[in-house]
């Protein structure tokens, strides 16, 4: 057979640079070391500092490099495992979750979430705004979006927004039966508010989990996480458990 058009094309010259990076990464860096600036990196490496960037990017993308605001760009710490998946009849909130509300208020869906309720989009929800540390590193920002009609004695409840309203949206939650959840999950970009809470740079790449809850054949709420994607990798076990790992935070000894 003749060779295809793809087996001839050339290995990107960034592609090449990130394996090269990635190897000294492993024999001339530390764990938390911050990297040379990129015109050092460039001359050392004897390539345009376009290409530079572009492997740079891989690496974190890989999470082998975290860029920190006000450090630079450093060696990432190995991943440690942090499960995603609950059992599927779970709502946000049950024994066991270690997210933290942060805040709660009504406020119209973006229409690719409203698509998800079948509904066409303008109808004001509860939108309960969640944290997830763990290793004392914030590793996920949550949205999650309850109809008024999921949680209908909510009204009765006096406080209009805040951690408080949060933690009373997701108790009315966990008086409905739910039958089951679905999860998708996707690539995307961090948001400036997912970005600020993550210690990301807006533009950043992230991880999307999207999760329906769902009982009696609609939908009751949906979650939008956001994890980061330069330490967070996803994993699934037999069951079709989703399981995300991500490097814990390096502490340095004082």
């Amino acid at each position: 057979m003749g060779t295809t058009q793809l087996e001839t094309v050339p290995e990107p010259k960034y592609w090449h640079l990130k394996t090269v990076l990635s190897e000294a990464l492993d024999s001339d860096f530390a764990v938390g070391e911050i990297l040379p600036n990129e015109r050092d990196l460039a001359a050392r490496f004897g390539v345009a500092r376009a290409t530079l960037r572009q492997a740079l990017e891989q690496l974190e993308l890989e999470g082998r490099l975290q860029r920190r605001r006000g450090v630079g760009t450093t060696v990432a710490p190995p991943r440690t495992a942090v499960p995603v998946a609950t059992a599927q009849h779970d709502w946000p909130g049950a024994p066991g979750d270690d997210w933290q509300t942060a805040d709660a208020s009504s406020a119209v869906p973006p229409a690719a979430v409203a698509g998800l309720f079948g509904a066409a989009g303008g109808e004001e929800m509860q939108v309960v705004r969640r944290i997830r540390v763990t290793h004392g590193q914030a590793v996920a920002a949550e949205l999650l979006y309850v109809p008024a009609g999921s949680v209908p004695e909510l009204s009765a409840i006096d406080v209009p927004s805040g951690p408080a309203r949060g933690r009373a949206v997701l108790r009315e939650l966990r008086r409905l039966g739910l039958e089951g959840q679905d999860r998708a999950v996707e690539l995307g970009s961090a948001r400036a508010d997912d970005a600020k809470e993550l210690d990301r740079l807006p533009g950043a790449p992230v991880l999307v989990v999207t999760t329906r809850y769902h009982a009696d054949g609609r939908t009751l709420a949906v979650s939008v996480a956001t994890y980061r994607a330069d330490t967070c990798r996803l994993t699934f076990g037999d069951s079709g458990d989703l399981e995300i790992s991500h490097t814990a935070q390096q502490r340095q000894a004082s």
